[in-house]
């Protein structure tokens, strides 16, 4: 009789061109969006503030574009990585359309590549990941690795077609939401509690964002149940109190939400994330670390039938229990081998593209 309860997938079971149609849609509620505030301490007033939103030709205020990608990414993970032993990049993703409370969203994975590792014991996937509203709608499009676990180690699987990916989203494929009305930014404006445009960001120019913050047992907990991410490493401290950390891993894309909610001391104006070009989650985070942030600005481009709004591309970098602004950190080092690594400290290094007023909105 075939088992009724599935152990997800191994990395024996991905092959090249697969189609993965992920369960559980998941319809969004105002109570999600109160509790990833309170896990996050997001201030930004398009995802918080009715009027606000409405002003700037909304319905009403928007779901926050890193919470709409942890719902897609959560429904992937019983599938695609619920073996993982970590994730370990991201590359090409767009948000293509807001989501407000009522839509319903849903995900589906195509597989781009699978690498068998020299060790024999695991692989990596890479899979494109869309998340659809209920209108069949693409909502956000992402690709990930992922390091999955082998069923078998002791039986070679010679998979090794790992994919060409995109080192970034082209500007001229930058699109602002359609949605998006400035012309009364300058009125309802002084609600981010921020006076940049796009203007003021100079490529080459660094923002330290000042706060810190800590994430607890019950943050990590809570924030990786709301987004139905049901990952072993994250939920099982049995399983995991064997392993070589002894202990559970806190979800990176929640740690690109705690990022992103200090980043907003330096980006109030920041009104949506147009695309991540890439992302690194280069050391484990656990509870009781202390999460600093810093944005290197890299780049700028104008966006294509919009003289009201501007991109930015922006390298987010977070780093644990050392605070940049009194402590340099390097971004890598050299290893006792000699080789550069990331420096222990650094948790994540995102890509963003990010959409900003540009003076004439600001007024």
């Amino acid at each position: 009789m075939k088992p009724k309860a599935s152990r997800g997938f191994f990395f024996e079971d991905f092959h090249k061109g697969q189609l993965l149609r992920h369960p559980i849609p998941r319809t969004v509620t105002e109570g999600d969006l109160a509790l990833y505030i309170a896990l996050t301490g997001d201030r930004r007033p398009l995802h918080c503030s009715a009027t606000f939103a409405q002003a700037l030709g909304f319905a009403r205020e928007t779901l926050h574009d890193w919470l709409a990608f942890h719902f897609v990414f959560g429904k992937t993970v019983g599938q695609v990585s619920l073996n993982a032993v970590a994730n370990l990049g991201y590359a090409d993703g767009r948000f293509l359309c807001p989501v407000h409370v009522g839509d319903t969203l849903h995900s589906e994975s195509e597989v781009l590549g699978t690498r068998e590792l020299s060790s024999g014991k695991a692989g990596i996937v890479w899979v494109r990941t869309r998340g659809m509203n209920q209108h069949g709608q693409e909502v956000i499009r992402y690709c990930r690795w992922v390091m999955v676990e082998k069923r078998d180690p002791s039986k070679p699987t010679g998979a090794r077609d790992a994919p060409e990916l995109p080192k970034c989203v082209p500007a001229a494929e930058l699109r602002a939401p359609s949605e998006l009305d400035m012309r009364r930014f300058a009125d309802v404006g002084w609600a981010t509690g921020g006076a940049a445009a796009w203007e003021d960001y100079q490529v080459g120019e660094r923002i330290d964002h000042v706060d810190g913050m800590t994430i607890d047992e019950s943050d990590h907990t809570s924030a990786t149940r709301l987004y139905q991410n049901t990952a072993r490493v994250h939920f099982n401290l049995h399983q995991m109190a064997g392993s070589r950390f002894g202990r559970r891993l806190i979800y990176g894309g929640h740690v690109i939400s705690v990022a992103s909610s200090l980043a907003f001391n330096g980006l109030e104006n920041a009104l949506h994330v147009l695309a991540l070009n890439s992302g690194m989650h280069a050391n484990p985070t656990f509870a009781g670390d202390t999460i600093y942030a810093w944005t290197e600005i890299t780049e700028k481009a104008e966006i294509t039938g919009r003289d009201d709004v501007g991109a930015i591309r922006t390298l987010l970098c977070a780093v644990k229990n050392v605070d940049p602004t009194a402590e340099p950190v390097p971004r890598r080092v050299k290893n006792e081998k000699g080789e550069d690594v990331p420096d222990p400290r650094l948790v994540l290094e995102l890509d963003l593209w990010l959409l900003m007023p540009r003076k004439k909105a600001v007024g």
